[in-house]
């Protein structure tokens, strides 16, 4: 895979090409440049080992934007088996920015819903840019109670820079499905698992990740705003992103030493987009093992358990 390098990882790239060319001349001229080529191949793995032990969180904020970062549709097709997708939400029609549908992950039937991007201009025009609207978080709700007819487990793929806050979406009343979906998450008698992907922003995230367990891929974010509009507000400039990514603590390590993110899914060196079926296959241990300890707990402990799982998030503990 063509991987596009992001800014800080321009060290990387040099030091790679440096030992490409070497390796070409001594090919090429059949000349004994051993020592050398060892000598970068040292420093290129000390130079990637140092840059990846030390994102910060605004260079996690752009690896999780990387248009090669693996989408809701990438693990449907490398976790998940016999994926069915479900169209409409029965009102108004179909939202392509929210697949959903179900699927098998670990020999277990699911349902299986998320947002999706697109990775060029036309696919990001289908999927919306994967900003959803109302209907789609309607579709949603009604994959979700299906699931809960069914006795199906639910499994929430978050990914989404917000809810698209265009004028058709208001007209259709957007505040209300991500309201309502809120209110029937809560009370839903069948585990959820929500997983944020990459982008979990505000109100687009949440509407559908109230869930029992909440996961996180390690370079994605989960935010109210993103840390260019924190900086906007608080900065009064964009440009200040990066030290509003560090002062709102969007990151999965931050969230899960919070209390607030139950997993951190590892993903390989250097981001998701560098080995989608490594990452895959990380996400499918972590899920499939969440929905097994789900599964076996009564349904009234299911709930009781989720219920103070909310009530208790973002609780002061004065020390």
């Amino acid at each position: 895979m063509n991987v596009q390098p992001l800014e800080f990882e321009k060290p990387i790239l040099e030091l790679e090409a440096e030992l490409a060319k070497m390796q070409e001349k001594a090919s090429a001229q059949d000349i004994d440049l051993s020592a050398e080529i060892a000598s970068v191949e040292v420093k290129l793995t000390e130079t990637r080992n140092q840059i990846y032990a030390n994102v910060t969180p605004w260079q996690r904020v752009q690896i999780a934007r990387h248009t090669n970062r693996p989408f809701m549709l990438d693990y449907i097709s490398h976790a998940f088996d016999d994926f069915c997708e479900l169209h409409g939400d029965r009102v108004i029609g179909d939202d392509k920015a929210m697949p959903g549908g179900l699927a098998r992950i670990g020999g277990r039937s699911c349902v299986v819903i998320g947002h999706q991007k697109g990775r060029n201009t036309k696919e990001n025009l289908e999927r919306n840019f994967g900003s959803a609207h109302p209907e789609g978080y309607r579709k949603s709700m009604r994959l979700m109670e299906m699931a809960e007819k069914f006795s199906l487990p639910v499994v929430a793929l978050i990914d989404t820079p917000g809810a698209f806050p265009g004028i058709g979406a208001e007209e259709r009343n957007i505040a209300e499905a991500i309201a309502r979906n809120l209110r029937e998450m809560m009370a839903l008698r069948t585990p959820v698992i929500a997983v944020v992907l990459g982008e979990g922003g505000s109100g687009g995230a949440l509407g559908i990740g109230v869930a029992d367990r909440i996961l996180m891929m390690e370079n994605a974010y989960y935010s109210v705003i993103s840390p260019e509009g924190c900086a906007a507000i608080l900065w009064k400039h964009r440009k200040h992103g990066p030290e509003a990514a560090e002062a709102m603590k969007i990151t999965a390590p931050d969230l899960a030493g919070l209390g607030l993110v139950d997993e951190v899914i590892p993903e390989p060196t250097g981001g998701a987009h560098h080995d989608h079926a490594a990452t895959a296959a990380n996400f499918a241990t972590a899920v499939v093992r969440q929905i097994n300890a789900l599964v076996a707990l009564p349904t009234d402990q299911l709930l009781e358990a989720r219920y103070q799982k909310y009530r208790n998030a973002g609780e002061w503990n004065e020390v």
